[in-house]
């Protein structure tokens, strides 16, 4: 299916202001760009063109489809249902945003750009495993990004969590629930210690360090270690982290956790008047579901002040 973006407007500003400015056209940006156009709201979405759901091969978490759905597929749907009632998609990057008397100026590959609320679903990019061929890996389901999404489709096989100490061990103990051959690959002698080695013993979750590269294999991926040992799985999870895309917001002065994550009330707001977030830049469970529910609550609660 073709991705529907407007290029209408490339090389040269908008000449009026638009109700809403969304930056990133993952499924969170996409939603809340459905709901305000349905409210009748002039709405621009931004997307620099590599949303994390584009990465899924195929979901069959995703409510509705119970036959399952490749990320790209999904969003090329949003894309076209958010189209339908009148948003426009421009794909682009968003280099600064400011907030201002009366809204918030953004200047943008596509020119400047003001807007009276701005929606920020920016996303975050997830550390992954060094791995030859490693979007080759990860479309064919060898390499996963979340056992939350997928851990069902892992019953029985033999599966690896890369990763560091607590993390590592959550996710490790997580996907026990669905096969009893895990085991847990530390970059470092040093990433697992006595309490993690002990949690992961009494659940029976091997830990094999150092890990010394990953290496595509026939049917899965093998795992050298720095002793030479080679281990086979089917599927290996990272358990590295992730960078969040909070950048635009610290910049106007949004508050953010620790972490990086955008900070947002019970109606996603974030602490600039004005501005909300959406999806993985917040902080909570990274789902789909999530970020559609998070796209209804700010879109509806913007449509209240836009019309108050």
């Amino acid at each position: 299916m073709e991705q529907t973006f407007d290029e209408s407007h490339a090389g040269h500003p908008l000449a009026d202001a638009e109700d809403v400015l969304i930056v990133g056209g993952g499924p969170a940006g996409l939603t809340a760009a459905q709901y305000l156009a349905r409210f009748r709201h002039r709405v621009l979405v931004v997307d620099a063109g590599h949303p994390r759901a584009a990465l899924i091969p195929k979901s069959h978490n995703c409510p509705g489809f119970p036959e399952g759905i490749s990320g790209p597929d999904l969003l090329d749907r949003l894309r076209r249902h958010a189209s339908l009632y009148g948003a426009t998609l421009i794909r682009g990057q968003v280099f600064s945003l400011a907030a201002g008397e009366g809204g918030f100026d953004a200047e943008t590959s596509i020119g400047a750009i003001r807007a009276r609320k701005v929606f920020l679903s920016t996303g975050i990019v997830d550390t992954t495993p060094e791995l030859p061929r490693l979007a080759e890996a990860i479309a064919a389901g060898v390499v996963r990004l979340c056992p939350v999404c997928d851990g069902y489709e892992v019953i029985d096989r033999k599966i690896a969590v890369v990763g560091q100490g607590d993390r590592a061990l959550h996710e490790a103990i997580f996907l026990s629930r669905f096969t009893p051959h895990v085991t847990m690959l530390g970059t470092h002698a040093s990433d697992f210690p006595t309490s993690t080695r002990r949690a992961a013993g009494e659940r029976g979750i091997a830990i094999r360090h150092t890990l010394d590269r990953l290496s595509p294999a026939a049917d899965g991926c093998a795992a050298i270690l720095q002793d030479g040992a080679t281990c086979r799985f089917d599927a290996v999870y990272a358990a590295l982290g992730c960078k969040v895309s909070s950048q635009l917001a610290l910049a106007v002065g949004a508050r953010c956790c620790a972490e990086g994550y955008i900070t947002v009330n019970e109606h996603q707001q974030t602490s600039v008047d004005g501005m909300y977030a959406i999806g993985d830049v917040v902080k909570a469970l990274n789902q789909i579901a999530v970020a559609f529910g998070q796209a209804a609550i700010a879109a509806s609660h913007a449509h209240r002040e836009l019309t108050a």
